[in-house]
């Protein structure tokens, strides 16, 4: 069955990026139809619920799909779904997951039958690769794309598998003489924002530390705060991932982070100016078992999603970074005042 209403797949939408992803959708377009496909093994039906309120567009009144993304058949329900455009977030995120197996089985495998449906309906597909790509360039500045390819860890490994899966596709398109499709990968770097709290210890360090400010302890950082990481708030990233299936846009593999720098000692100041508060960091040597797989610098380089995507970002770290904390102090501080009422 087909259907004439507008329409996408968000694979991936109960979680942080994928909710507030729903929710701009449906923003931008209230008509539309979102179809959420999601395992729930991190997810919420609460991140959804609470993305539409933050967005203002009402209940959400799409259609979720409690499945595994490996088990929906692609092609048949690109058929009869119709998306504008399909964008697949699902995955385990987690760094420090070691089980091989299981994070190939999850992330990589499914990979290759939503891209060869999206390709073979000619649906647009945007997909969330990750700056895991890059490992640890010996060079401190920012990641072209070219660096990619040396991952610290099996989840940044199961992403430069489907940037490969791409590049394939893109090869055997190019020299049988056929038109690029439209496929869209983003490097995503490191996200904050709100929504994030369910992720736990894979949420942001923004989170954490302000959070462990507001418990009245000190933040800890390893030593000695000067660890730099390319933060990049999620309105942005949502913003992007949208562009990316915009009409004209050049297909490919693209960074997504704010072009930027931000230091964990400058996350502390940003803290402190948010909460009007004077910190002093706690430093602790970083764990052994942790050392290897640690990306101990990101930066996106940024100009090929300038000039392939015509986009740049709109929020710098420092200013997205002091508007989040605010925002959970207040969230806090009206749960305790419900909760006292």
């Amino acid at each position: 069955m087909t259907t004439d209403q507008l329409s996408y797949i968000v694979t991936g939408g109960a979680g942080f990026i994928g909710a507030n992803l729903v929710a701009e959708l449906l923003r931008r377009s209230p008509e539309a139809h979102i179809y959420i496909v999601d395992d729930f093994r991190t997810g919420s039906y609460a991140n959804i619920v609470e993305a539409c309120e933050r967005a203002g567009v009402g209940a959400f009144t799409g259609t979720v799909l409690s499945d595994s993304v490996g088990e929906l058949n692609w092609q048949p329900a690109l058929l009869g779904i119709e998306p504008k455009a399909v964008f697949h977030l699902a995955a385990i995120t987690d760094t420090l997951e070691f089980d091989e197996q299981k994070m190939l089985r999850a992330n990589t495998e499914p990979f290759a039958e939503i891209l060869e449906s999206c390709i073979e309906c000619d649906v647009p597909l945007v997909y969330a690769s990750s700056a895991a790509t890059y490992g640890s360039p010996e060079q401190r500045k920012p990641f072209g794309l070219e660096l990619a390819g040396q991952p610290n860890n099996v989840y940044g490994f199961s992403k430069w598998l489907m940037d490969a899966e791409v590049f394939r596709f893109f090869a055997q398109r190019e020299a049988a003489g056929k038109p690029m499709p439209h496929v869209v990968g983003l490097r995503y770097f490191n996200v904050f924002g709100p929504g994030e709290w369910r992720k736990g210890k894979m949420a942001s360090m923004i989170w954490h530390l302000t959070n462990q400010v507001l418990d009245g302890k000190q933040p800890g950082l390893f030593n000695f705060g000067e660890h730099e990481r390319d933060q990049v708030f999620v309105e942005d990233v949502v913003a992007c991932t949208l562009a990316g299936a915009e009409p004209k846009v050049t297909p490919g593999v693209y960074n997504l982070g704010s072009g930027r720098t931000t230091s964990f000692n400058q996350i502390v100041e940003a803290i402190g100016e948010a909460l009007g508060v004077d910190i002093e960091p706690k430093y602790f040597e970083m764990p052994a078992e942790m050392v290897p797989t640690y990306q101990h610098y990101t930066c996106a380089d940024m100009s090929a999603t300038k000039s392939g995507l015509n986009w740049s970002p709109a929020w710098s770290p420092m200013d997205a970074m002091i508007r989040y904390a605010r925002q959970i102090a207040t969230d806090r501080q009206a749960s305790k005042t419900t909760a006292n009422a």
